[in-house]
């Protein structure tokens, strides 16, 4: 029996030949079975790179596409259909394989980065010896054509297809330092709203059929989707690079300064939404607390301002200021600004100081900590429900009491900002003390700790047995009504929700 021969998946880079590695340019002279990919209309942009290397005595094998978009009227459906094609084109180089000769399949690009390769390799590694050689990426030919880095330092490179949902595009665009978007084509539309979407427009370039004869790259925003083939794509390069830094800024016309006030979520970048990501980033000054501010990633040129968790007005003034003097500033707040934080301080002092009157001040919404809190234990929010807070520092105790009697006599679910603190130790034995003349002892209470953080707990304990001395900054508190439930799943896990009926 014949030795089997070597598949070999070579990558052959974006478009000029030159760039083929050594070893890619030998194993093609070497090979008896040169295959490669290409539409009904036979041409192949693999076998084209490498055109330079082919001799008389190579056994072409072209592996043609049935379909090349998921538009088919096969019953199969494109799924089955080009599952069929990749097994069918595995079996045909199988037979070249067993009978002892060596096959190498031409790929563009990378053969592992979005080949095609990788669906025989995978359906014929684990029977034949198989090699996979690198090559040159388009996402790099495009970096190297705009004569832009890619990314520097501690910045991220997020690649992406441009096939995803234009919201999916545009929150990935928004978090990332640094991006990629292959696979244009028809999806141009799509991705340029995406990255419209994202506020990155300005700074993403076009790249097609990069070190090609046919290479061309524009700005992203001057480009026709007309004229856009599948084999382009969108490059984000480096926001720092000194190629960047170096160009002489576009002129732009004079702006004023603004205040936008953000939300960051109650914890992490999974809960930051494009919008403010975005604000954040076009940010020239920072003003927030120090822990929150000191989530948002450090950018190159970026002022930031921290100060203490009790000078919100101060913090407001200075963030006004700045921007009367045409700064764009964007206030941190955690959570959502307008509940328990900084939108209302700014307003506080723009409305109260005449001169800050003409000072823009806009404000964006963020995840709360009481949906975050409510999304880890079930759904306790599902019907009506009120927002406290037990902090007695900027209103009276009298005051926060009667809002709980009253909320408590509505029969409406709690949830409970700034339970204790250092300094503040009493108000959680106080509030369940009110809470209890009008509640069941049994009524489920939810005690979230450091939601979405790694020392994250989750506590499900009664009104009557709520432990003050488990509760401080950190943790919020949410009370049921008189319909939440608390339900064991069949994994063992508890839930606690509430109707969203009422019964009459």
């Amino acid at each position: 029996m014949a030795q089997p021969g070597t598949l070999y998946g070579v990558g052959v880079g974006p478009g000029d030949p030159e760039l083929l590695t050594v070893k890619a340019a030998r194993l093609i002279a070497e090979a008896e079975v040169i295959a490669y990919y290409s539409a009904r209309h036979g041409r192949s942009i693999a076998r084209t790179i490498a055109a330079g290397l082919l001799r008389e005595q190579h056994i072409h094998e072209p592996l043609v596409y049935p379909v090349t978009t998921e538009d088919t009227d096969d019953p199969a459906g494109y799924e089955g259909v080009i599952r069929q094609f990749y097994d069918d084109s595995a079996e045909r180089l199988a037979a070249h394989l067993t009978a002892g000769r060596d096959v190498v399949v031409l790929c563009a690009g990378d053969p592992m980065f979005y080949g095609s390769y990788m669906y025989l390799h995978e359906r014929l590694a684990h029977r034949f010896p198989a090699q996979v050689v690198p090559g040159v990426t388009s996402v790099s030919a495009a970096s190297a054509v705009l004569g832009r880095p890619l990314v520097e330092r501690d910045e991220v490179l997020t690649i992406l297809p441009g096939t995803l949902p234009a919201e999916e595009l545009a929150r990935r665009l928004a978090d990332t330092d640094a991006a990629a978007v292959l696979k244009l084509g028809r999806t141009f539309d799509n991705v340029r709203a995406a990255v419209t979407d994202a506020g990155r427009l300005p700074e993403t370039w076009y790249v097609e059929r990069a070190t090609s004869a046919q290479e061309r790259h524009a700005l992203l925003a001057d480009v026709s989707a007309d004229e856009v083939p599948y084999f382009s794509l969108a490059l984000l390069p480096s926001p720092t690079s000194a190629a960047t830094r170096d160009e002489p800024p576009a002129p732009t016309p004079q702006r004023a300064g603004e205040v936008v006030v953000v939300g960051v979520g109650p914890a992490g970048p999974r809960w930051l939404t494009p919008e403010v990501a975005r604000a954040l980033r076009e940010a020239e000054h920072l003003v927030g607390y120090g822990p929150y501010v000191d989530r948002v990633p450090v950018r190159p040129g970026q002022q930031r301002h921290t100060s203490g968790n009790q000078v919100e007005t101060e913090r407001a003034a200075h963030a006004l200021e700045l921007a009367l003097d045409g700064a764009r500033v964007a206030v941190v707040s955690s959570g959502d600004p307008g509940v328990f934080a900084m939108a209302s301080a700014v307003y506080e002092v723009a409305t109260a100081q005449a001169r800050f009157a003409a000072v823009p001040v806009r404000i964006l919404p963020g995840l709360t900590a009481a949906q975050a809190a409510a999304s880890r234990i079930g759904a306790p929010l599902g019907h009506d429900f009120a927002v406290l807070s037990l902090s007695d520092r900027l209103k009276p105790w009298p005051i926060i009491e009667s809002r709980l009697a009253a909320a408590a006599a509505a029969d409406l679910v709690l949830a409970l900002y700034n339970p204790a603190s250092a300094s503040r130790r009493w108000q959680v034995g106080a509030a369940r003390d009110v809470l209890l003349r009008h509640r069941d002892p049994k009524t489920p209470v939810v005690v979230a700790r450091d939601v979405g953080r790694p020392g994250e707990t989750i506590t499900v304990t009664t009104l009557a047995d709520v432990d003050p001395e488990m509760v401080d900054m950190r943790c919020l508190l949410i009370v049921g009504s008189s319909t939440t439930q608390v339900s064991t799943r069949g994994d063992g896990s508890t839930v606690v929700w509430t109707p969203r009926t009422y019964p009459s």
